[in-house]
């Protein structure tokens, strides 16, 4: 079995940003212990005496402003978070899903419904295509595991629809349930969706991309092509990202 882990980044309610991401990655059950024990070793190394009191959220840290981040200089805190990024290279059968939407482009769609039905197509897409790359002998299902924000109700309900009807683009046969929806501090897993979350963000309402480059080869891709970025918009054109390029 498949979990897909999301977190989200940006406001849906500040005007001052463009953006909303939903995001995460998804990873198959017998790797989820090499994924969690090297941010436990991460943590040990930064609170040797209580690691379970490190909570790896991306922005915080960035931030600066609490414990321990506050005692750290600028330079040894955006390393955290790209050794937390860095969890994926010790473990295969990871792929990354991510939906940025330009909530301007969309007025009147709620950006948070619109990223989650997108990104549970794209798992579905992704389960259905192990199933037939094994020859149909493998039928791999997937569950969705979120982090406990306000979004809970609406998202639960949305995904009942979703099993029910299906999305706009297909039905979900391998997506099992409605999400879980789990706090983050005892969660490292979610703790990692965090990191890919404010990566994509950053990317996408910043332009920066320090924290993107780390995880760009990750995204679910088949012969050569991205399907795990989706990048919501229509005022730009020309946009260069693999979500539009795709």
């Amino acid at each position: 079995m498949y979990s897909l882990y999301l977190d989200d980044s940006g406001s849906v309610a500040n005007k001052d940003e463009d953006y909303f991401v939903l995001a995460g990655f998804c990873v198959f059950e017998h790797r989820v212990y090499y994924l969690r024990k090297y941010l436990d070793d991460l943590a040990t190394e930064i609170n040797p005496s209580n690691p379970n009191a490190i909570e790896f959220h991306a922005s915080e840290i960035y931030a600066g402003t609490e414990e321990p981040w506050k005692s750290m200089k600028k330079p040894e805190r955006i390393k955290i978070i790209k050794k937390v990024l860095r969890a994926f290279e010790v473990a295969y059968n990871t792929a990354i899903f991510a939906c940025a939407v330009h909530k301007g482009c969309f007025p009147s769609i709620d950006p948070v419904e619109l990223a989650f039905e997108d990104l549970c197509s794209r798992f579905e897409i992704f389960l259905d295509r192990l199933y037939h790359q094994s020859g149909k002998k493998d039928s791999q299902r997937g569950i969705i595991v979120l982090d406990k924000t306000s979004y809970e109700t609406s998202l639960q309900k949305l995904a009942i629809d979703f099993r029910q009807i299906g999305t706009k683009w297909r039905t979900l046969n391998n997506i099992i349930e409605v999400p879980m929806f789990i706090d983050s501090r005892a969660s490292r897993l979610i703790q990692l969706a965090d990191h890919v979350a404010y990566s994509i963000f950053r990317r996408y309402q910043a332009g920066d991309i320090n924290y993107y480059n780390i995880i760009e080869s990750k995204f679910d891709s088949h012969e050569g092509k991205i399907h795990g970025l989706s990048h919501k918009q229509y005022y730009k054109t020309n946009c260069t990202c693999p979500g539009c390029l795709r």
